[in-house]
């Protein structure tokens, strides 16, 4: 009895002691700063910050846990907008607000986690550095906390650091795909052979053989691009601006072929892991390749193919495989809109 008497007394001793340096010597909230720069423009960067819909794509917060439930509520964008989220796994849930902007300036957020009736504060300063440049700089204010939470200060700064480190991974990501669409479809010039230096690029995708006759080959196409579109976005939780446009890689000459083998991937930043053996990861080695933009139903290609072959040879060049990049996903019923990248060297 005397025992438990004393341990009793230590332990409230204990707690005493910690109450009492928390107390003193800890701070109830937290204030810091955080800064990054991006290599994109102001209007790319700030678009990823006031929509809430494309916010939750990249920041680690909301992207780390698979089990994560957002609901969005209007305007969507800017200030007003809101969400709220429950994540049932990691027992966590919450509500986030954008309460101040100005555009391209400056973003002011609202986060309350776990019903907690005093919020998170955080205020986003954007500075343009160059045209292609935008530094960010995040102001964070966390809620008071009681005495017996304050020992959760000392972590806080670092795993808000550690958040948004990997969350501009992420943002570069993304803006690396959007930016690469957007400036191929501000240069796309059809029916016109240009040369262009290809960087290397992986693709997650499948090798399919198919018969080559009219129609079948492209619906065969159509049919495989679904089942990689939907692994991509369903199994992977990947959204369509962290990807670059589908490619079908193929022998040069094989559309004279009776049966057709190709692969067809979509370009991904990174290897993640695969399930489903059916899909496999393939690199797009650094080349240079003979391009031409072609529009029409998917049998026509064959004369573009043709142009890059000719000219391939008149130059005394070798070439390898032929790349068709649907520019718009490929739909069974409707013309392509593509470009062909024959690869060639010396």
């Amino acid at each position: 009895m005397r025992f438990f008497k004393i341990t009793a007394v230590i332990l409230v001793l204990m707690v005493g002691a910690y109450a009492a340096s928390m107390y003193y010597f800890v701070d109830e909230n937290k204030d810091f700063k955080i800064e990054k720069e991006i290599d994109y423009p102001i209007d790319k960067v700030f678009s990823q910050f006031n929509n809430l819909q494309h916010f939750t794509r990249w920041n680690n917060f909301f992207t780390s846990s698979q089990s994560i439930d957002i609901d969005y509520y209007t305007p969507y964008e800017g200030q007003g907008s809101a969400i709220s989220y429950v994540d049932p796994k990691n027992d966590t849930d919450g509500e986030m607000f954008i309460r101040y902007e100005n555009p391209e300036k400056s973003l002011r957020y609202q986060l309350f986690e776990d019903r907690n009736e005093n919020p998170t504060v955080v205020d986003v300063q954007f500075k343009v550095l160059s045209a292609e440049k935008t530094k960010i700089t995040w102001y964070v204010h966390t809620p008071k906390l009681s005495v017996l939470r304050r020992v959760e200060n000392f972590w806080t700064e670092d795993r808000f650091a550690e958040n948004i480190t990997k969350s501009m991974v992420n943002l570069k990501n993304v803006l690396g795909n959007k930016v690469e669409k957007d400036n191929q479809m501000a240069s796309i010039k059809y029916d016109s052979l240009m040369v262009e230096n290809e960087e290397d690029k992986l693709l997650l995708g499948i090798n399919v053989s198919t018969s080559n006759k009219k129609e079948t080959l492209y619906k065969n196409i159509v049919m495989n691009y679904s089942k990689i579109y939907n692994y991509t976005t369903m199994d992977l939780g990947k959204k369509d601006d962290e990807f670059g446009f589908p490619i079908l890689i193929t022998d040069a000459d094989n559309y004279k072929d009776k049966e057709v083998s190709y692969f067809l991937g979509i370009p991904l930043s990174k290897k993640i892991g695969v399930t489903d053996n059916n899909f496999n990861f393939r690199t797009i080695n650094p080349s240079q390749n003979y391009v031409m933009y072609y529009k029409g139903n998917y049998e026509g290609r064959i004369k573009a193919v043709q142009q890059l072959i000719q000219k391939a040879k008149k130059d005394e060049m070798r070439f390898g495989d032929i790349r068709i990049t649907f520019i718009e996903r490929p739909i069974e019923g409707q013309d392509v809109n593509m470009k062909l990248s024959l690869s060639v060297f010396k």
